[in-house]
């Protein structure tokens, strides 16, 4: 039986964050999707379930996606769930500083949905 994979994505851009809801649902049946349109919202949702991966923006307004990363990395209710940044930041240091906070994987707008899946594979080791 396979369990069930909550992944939680934090985008404020509207149909990107459809498009990734799809491209993560295209992964099977066994992954459930819920949707914050910025970190605000993501720390609302956090205590309602018990998430497995976290997939963030990093530009978004209130709480900004390396705001939310610290607060999920410094939590120690939360700091075992695995997050992936999702960003039109490019740099190497834009990435070095993502990484650096705990983030597992940093992928750069636009992106390939077979690299999107492989990536949340990985971290997800599944």
């Amino acid at each position: 039986m396979k369990r069930n994979i909550k992944v939680l994505i934090v985008e404020d851009s509207t149909s990107t964050r459809s498009m990734m809801r799809s491209i993560v649902e295209d992964l099977g049946e066994e992954y459930y999707v819920y949707e914050a349109g910025n970190g605000f919202e993501a720390l609302k949702l956090l205590p309602t379930d018990n998430f497995d991966l976290i997939i963030t923006d990093i530009n978004m307004p209130d709480i900004n996606g390396l705001e939310l990363i610290n607060f999920v990395k410094t939590t120690p209710k939360y700091k075992h769930i695995p997050l992936i940044i999702v960003s039109t930041e490019k740099t190497e240091d834009d990435i070095k500083r993502g990484l650096a906070l705990g983030a597992e994987a940093y992928i750069t707008k636009p992106f390939e949905p077979d690299r999107f899946q492989e990536t949340i594979q990985k971290v997800l080791k599944v």
